[in-house]
């Protein structure tokens, strides 16, 4: 049989993950090598893993993600109002299979931008697209686009995405573009696409930052129905690890 070959037709299937397994098995001693079947099942898993592998790499690019966080580096404690049942909760990520939002508020440094990150790389790992705006970057984004007339092709861009992080909520004023923008994004999404909120400000202060009533009313209907709340406290951690 020739070995080289079968490599080589690996290599041009692009079967990359096959290949690899395949030259770890040829390293071995000819005693140790699995049996036909065995090979086979090794094969067809090496390939799933690789291509899984890069797939979630692929959605980590592009998902421009703030910290390379993950759910195991969450520190769950009283004095946060964080614990790991309600992480469990959502680490399966059917929260965006329900169309759910999440929304997550705390004090200056206490972990929000961190936790929020850590679910999107989840949501990478399970093979749903991501992307991260801070609240800043997406008005930008949102003034630039009007300027070029393409906020049709960015409400599609948002529209396809799976899973919607908007970072510091409520740091910058809203203008009446900027408000309907954000109004039609979350109704383009509502009850489909899952979107996560991250905010020092509560909640209940949400209304007088969008501060205009009939589309704050609109827009925290379409964010708060269903949404899993996380109301972080404690310390800055920015301040803890400096001391």
């Amino acid at each position: 049989m020739n070995t080289q070959n079968t490599i080589y037709e690996l290599e041009r299937l692009k079967l990359s993950g096959m290949k690899q397994a395949y030259n770890g098995i040829l390293s071995l001693p000819l005693q140790e090598q699995p049996s036909i079947h065995t090979m086979m099942a090794q094969l067809t898993e090496a390939e799933i893993q690789y291509r899984l592998h890069n797939r979630t790499q692929m959605y980590l690019k592009v998902s421009k993600l703030r910290y390379d966080a993950m759910l195991e580096q969450i520190h769950c404690t009283t004095d946060r109002n964080l614990t790991k049942e309600s992480i469990h909760a959502i680490a399966d990520c059917g929260f965006i299979s329900r169309g759910e939002n999440i929304l997550i508020t705390g004090s200056a440094g206490c972990g929000k931008s961190f936790l929020a990150c850590a679910i999107g790389r989840q949501a990478c790992g399970f093979g749903h697209k991501t992307l991260y705006f801070s609240m800043s970057k997406l008005l930008e984004r949102i003034a630039v686009c009007k300027l070029e007339g393409s906020l049709l092709k960015f409400y599609a861009q948002i529209e396809k995405t799976q899973l919607l992080i908007l970072d510091d909520f409520g740091l910058q004023p809203l203008d009446g573009t900027s408000r309907l923008v954000l109004l039609q994004i979350l109704e383009d999404r509502y009850g489909k696409k899952s979107t996560i909120i991250t905010s020092q400000l509560p909640v209940g202060s949400w209304y007088e930052y969008i501060n205009e009533s009939t589309i704050a009313d609109a827009i925290m209907d379409r964010l708060s129905a269903s949404a899993h709340r996380f109301e972080l406290k404690g310390e800055s951690l920015r301040k803890r690890n400096i001391k």
